[in-house]
Order: structure tokens, then sequence, then C-alpha cells
């Protein structure tokens, strides 16, 4: 960001710290930016710039003479401030960044402090700042600043449409949503929790595109689905030759995600050795590429999930105490299905209307006895499993999605004798229920299907369905209707 970006004031900063050579030189590095800068060398002295003036962002110290840089975080707090503030630590206070980042702090940066990074973190701390003090601008006053407003108003506009795409209005899901929009501005890790198909992935999206760092990557990662072998190599990249078959160096997952977000799904499932591993870049925001001499400054947020009890692995054994601090920083606990069954017919229209806008099809009507139908199921898989039970429905092509009800009462399908002559039967079924529907118009079926002209004519003839005027197969296709 620009210190002097068209249309803004420079940025005005507060810069705390008592030792005069580190002062010095974060307010050269910050001017060269074109900042306006003002320093203290204590609390008291903090308050009293803070209480003359508005700044764009606090950069202090954790360790003051007369206290600690934690109580002016919970000063701008209470004083419903818009300042945001980055600490920094003495090198290795791990737990010191953490209390930082629980008590309010918009990112944290250890000492010796990376100036490249700082300059970074400082730049996008000013630019929340400024968007939560645009945030709040009367309506009636926007139109006096729009120049100014745009990039605030447009980000408003883009939070409330991300924050559309996770459905429901019930309790549980505004709180969710409200949590969203909390945590979004901060730098803090996340920790996403809720049983698997709760939608733990579209929430962490969210926490994503509501924050500064939405025109960068998000790169999502399954821990679970990767070869214990390739950890490192996937994480952290490599260079050509690091090892068999690395024929070109290669990015890892922190690298791709520079300047964005880091989303760690299942994390519950990394085994040990990579834990620490893990601990150590998201600690020392550095990684160094396999068979690389150099370390990179890593810049992404993390943000990570689980369906998991992590403090029971950490009781086990299975889980590192030290890493579970660092990631739960900031929880958001997404609710299972059966906590929101209000929710149930907007998510149905919802699914439905992703569902047949993919297949190519019409919505079908959901009937309120169908709704009232899936209230009483357990659905334990969550959202996912209605999901499932809506693709299933409209890939029979019951009218009004009245095979729901069977559907969803169905135990799990017995495996049959013969799998090939299960899967025709049914592909079958489906044709001929299509074909009568479609007057037995083999183009407007394939289309309805998804399938080309050429496609269609073969599997009616290798399944034997025979059509008015053709004579595919000997068997009568009224025999199966």
């Amino acid at each position: 960001m620009n210190a002097s970006s068209p249309g803004l004031l420079p940025g005005r900063i507060l810069i705390i710290d008592d030792e005069p050579d580190l002062r010095t030189l974060y307010e050269l590095t910050l001017l060269r930016q074109g900042y306006r800068i003002e320093a203290a060398s204590t609390l008291q002295q903090a308050r009293e710039h803070l209480n003359a003036g508005r700044f764009d962002a606090v950069i202090t110290d954790m360790r003051l003479p007369d206290g600690l840089g934690l109580e002016l975080l919970r000063d701008l707090a209470q004083q419903q401030r818009a300042e945001r503030c980055v600490v920094i630590t003495a090198h290795g206070s791990a737990e010191n960044a953490v209390e930082a980042l629980k008590a309010g702090a918009f990112d944290y940066l250890t000492k010796p402090v990376d100036l490249k990074q700082f300059r970074s973190v400082v730049a996008s701390a000013v630019q929340e700042t400024r968007n939560v003090r645009l945030a709040g601008v009367k309506t009636e006053a926007r139109a006096a600043v729009a120049g100014t407003m745009a990039p605030a108003t447009a980000r408003l506009a883009d939070s409330a449409a991300i924050l559309q795409k996770l459905v429901g209005e019930t309790a549980v899901m505004r709180a969710v949503k409200s949590r969203i929009l909390k945590v979004a501005g901060s730098m803090a890790p996340v920790l996403i929790r809720g049983e698997s198909g709760t939608g733990k992935e579209l929430v962490a999206r969210a926490v994503h595109g509501c924050s500064h760092r939405a025109s960068h990557p998000f790169v999502a990662v399954n821990c679970s689905a990767i070869p214990e072998n390739l950890l490192e190599a996937e994480f952290f990249g490599a260079r050509k030759g690091a090892y068999t078959g690395s024929m070109q160096d290669r990015l890892g997952y922190f690298q791709a995600a520079k300047g964005g977000t880091l989303f760690l799904d299942e994390i519950g499932d990394l085994p040990l050795a990579m834990q620490s591993k893990l601990l150590r870049a998201v600690q020392e925001r550095t990684v160094r590429s396999l068979g690389s001499p150099l370390e990179d400054i890593v810049d992404v947020r993390i943000v990570s999930a689980t369906h998991k009890d992590l403090a029971a692995g950490v009781e086990s054994g299975s889980f590192r105490q030290d890493l579970y601090y660092r990631l739960n920083v900031i929880e958001i606990m997404v609710p299972p299905l059966r906590e929101r069954l209000d929710d149930l017919p907007a998510l149905c229209d919802a699914l439905l209307a992703r569902i047949c806008h993919e297949s190519g099809l019409d919505i079908p009507v959901l009937s309120l006895g169908i709704v009232a139908h899936l209230r009483t199921l357990p659905l334990n898989g969550n959202v996912r499993e209605l999901e499932n039970i809506l693709h299933r429905a409209v890939a029979l092509g019951e009218e009004s999605l009245l095979q729901v009800e069977r559907l969803a009462d169905e135990p799990e399908v017995t495996v049959p004798e013969n799998l090939q002559n299960f899967l025709d039967l049914q592909e079958r079924n489906i044709l001929v229920r299509v074909l009568h529907e479609t007057g037995f118009n083999r183009t407007a079926a394939a289309v309805r299907l998804g399938l080309s002209l050429r496609q269609i004519r073969y599997r009616i003839a290798r399944l034997g369905i025979t059509t008015p005027g053709h004579d595919d197969a000997a068997e009568p296709i009224d025999d199966l209707a």
C-alpha cells in the first residue's frame, strides 16, 4: 500500500518502544514510505498521544517501562477505537504473541524485526483501520466522501455477498456470521471446529473473503490426503533434485498462499513430526524449501479446521500442545444441522438451485411435507448428507421430489451380488423414465441427461431398450415403465 494513495492523507502512525535505536529504525523505515510518525517510549506517553488525536495504526513493544503493550490494546478496545495495533514481541515469546492476538492485536512481529515484513504488516494495519472508520460513515454522508470510500464500501458489499453463501438465518448461524466479521480484520490464526459435513471450508473462505487479504490467494489443503513422505515438500516447497523424481523447483503451500490465507483442513490428522515443522513455520513466519540453504519469509494467515477434539488429542499425545495453542487463538464453532433445522427450507432451495444448474435441469418444487419429513431424519452427515439426498432425488427425476422420502428412509444400500447388473438396472430405469417424459425424443433425453446423441444411442442399444419406431432390442419399453 502506498501511504500517499490518491484521495487519502498520508497514514499517521504511533510507534511505542523504549529502545531509542529500535524506535529510530522503525521511524526511518516508515518515513521513507511516506507515513507521518509520532513516537513514545512509555505507556503514559502513548496514552497522551492517543488522547490528542487519531492514528491509522499503532505499533507497540510488548514490554515497556511502565507496563505491557497489552494494556494499550485493552484501552483501544474499551474505547472502541478503530486503530489497529501491531505488537512487537521478544524473539521466542510465542505465548506473548498468542496472548496479544487474543487481546485484539491486528498482528504481531518478533524481534529482530524483518523490515520488509514490517512494512507489509503496517500497510495492512493502516488499510484495515481506514476500512473500519469508513464502514462507520453515515449513509447520508457517503456521497461527500465517495472518492475515499470506494475501497471500503466495495469490501463491505463483498463481505455481505460472501456471508450470503453461508445459508441460514437461525440464531446459531447469525452468531457464526457475526464472528466471521469480527475476526476477519485480524491476522490471528482461526480454528474452525464442527462435525463432518457442516461447511467448515465455506466458513474458512468467508473469513478470507471478508478480510483485507481477499484479493490474494486462498489455498486449501486437506492434511489427511497427503502421503506422510510428501508433507514437507508439499507444505514448504522443494528445489530441483531435492528428492528422487524432483525435476524442477516447486512452490509449497505456504509460498503459494503468499499475502493470502492458508486453510489447513483436517489439521488433527497431521503427523507429529510434521506438526513440529508447522509450528516453527507459524511462529517464525519463515519456511525452508527442501534442498534450499535459505529461508523464505512467508506472509500468510493460518485458518485450520477439524472435526476432532484437539484438546483430547493433546491429552493423548497425538497433537502437540504448543501447536494447539498457536492455532486456536480464535475459535469458530460451526453448528450441526440438527441444531438449525429452521434453515432446512433455505438450504434445500440453495442446494437444489446449484444441483439443477449443474445438471441443466429445471428446479423442482419442494413440498412442505418433504421438508417436514427431512426434519425428522437424523442427518448425521449434516449439510453434505442433505445434499446427497437431494442429488439422488434429482438424478432419479421424480416429480416434485416425492422420491426424497423413500431415499431418505432407506438404510445403507445393500451390496448386490452382481454390481454391474445392479448398476445396469439403475441406468436402464433412469433412461426409460426420461425417454417416456420426453416423448421418446432421443435428442431431448440426451440433453436432459447431459449425454451426447451418440452416447444415449449406445446406452439404449447396450441396455436392450426398445423405443417406438426403432428395433434396438426385442424387449418392449412398456414392460419396464
